[in-house]
């Protein structure tokens, strides 16, 4: 029975008598503080012109100022809408904040959380960041919950109490069908806008202490739903060694997802 439940997650494909439980690809691209009205059109029109399939997840993530004018563009196609970042209040006096209810108007489906540029630059908190989870999951958005470690961390050996702590920090107060709602991005800080990656092997260390961790924390089946994405320096030339891994199942995509070229070049890998 516990394979009937998963199968409706995500399916369960049989290799020689052996069963493994397959999570759909996502791919999603965080523009930033990148390109302008003209600039987010045309990258668009030229991911348009890829003929991306549903076989993968695909999300953009543009600016504030675009995500309209951008989801009107993919609003038919097989790209989704995400947004970078919302405020947990539903409305009120908070300027320059945006809610869930005005990302849902213009069609976001997926909000990026916790990135570590928000998390290091801005200073949010795990407890911050909980309450924008919690709200964007009553909104019936899904939250890319971003944790990682940087440099010193690393080097401390550090790395997977960090994440850890980041990981209960922000899932606070969650039910397991919560979690089960949420996309994990493992983003090492060290990694992100450096052109440094982190080697397969890596990586996918920390994707399975990951998967381990959903399991402690909440249950099986909750451990072999959610998917877990890498960030960090991401290009088509690594991206297939590192989409391989058992535990990667996308990638949260920087500066390569600013090229049509690239990132759909991204989006193949994880096909294969």
């Amino acid at each position: 029975m516990l394979f009937a439940r998963y199968h409706l997650f995500f399916g369960i494909h049989e290799f020689f008598g052996v069963f493994r439980i397959v999570r759909k690809p996502f791919v999603a691209g965080n523009w930033k503080m990148n390109l302008d009205q003209a600039g987010a059109a045309e990258l668009v029109d030229g991911l348009l012109a890829k003929g991306l399939n549903d076989s993968v997840d695909v999300a953009v993530c543009p600016a504030f100022v675009h995500a309209a004018s951008v989801g009107s563009r993919i609003a038919d196609s097989v790209i989704g809408l995400g947004c970078q970042d919302v405020y947990f209040e539903a409305q009120g006096a908070f300027t320059g904040e945006i809610s869930c209810s005005m990302l849902k108007d213009i069609g976001c489906r997926y909000v990026i959380l916790g990135h570590s540029e928000r998390r290091h630059v801005m200073g949010e908190t795990d407890e911050i960041i909980n309450k924008k989870v919690k709200v964007a999951l009553e909104s019936g958005l899904t939250p890319i919950v971003c944790v990682g470690e940087t440099l010193e961390e690393r080097e401390s050996g550090t790395t997977m109490a960090v994440i850890e702590s980041q990981f209960k920090g922000s899932l606070e107060g969650l039910s397991p069908e919560q979690v089960g709602e949420i996309v994990i991005a493992y983003e090492p800080v060290w990694a992100i806008g450096t052109g440094k990656v982190a080697t397969p092997e890596q990586a996918e260390e920390v994707h399975s202490d990951l998967r381990k961790l959903l399991e402690t924390s909440y249950n099986a089946e909750i451990s072999a739903k959610v998917r877990i994405q890498y960030g960090g320096s991401v290009k088509p030339g690594n991206a297939a060694d590192l989409l391989s891994q058992p535990n990667i199942d996308g990638a949260l995509v920087g500066g390569a997802s600013l090229k049509a070229d690239d990132f759909a070049a991204i989006v193949t890998a994880a096909q294969s």
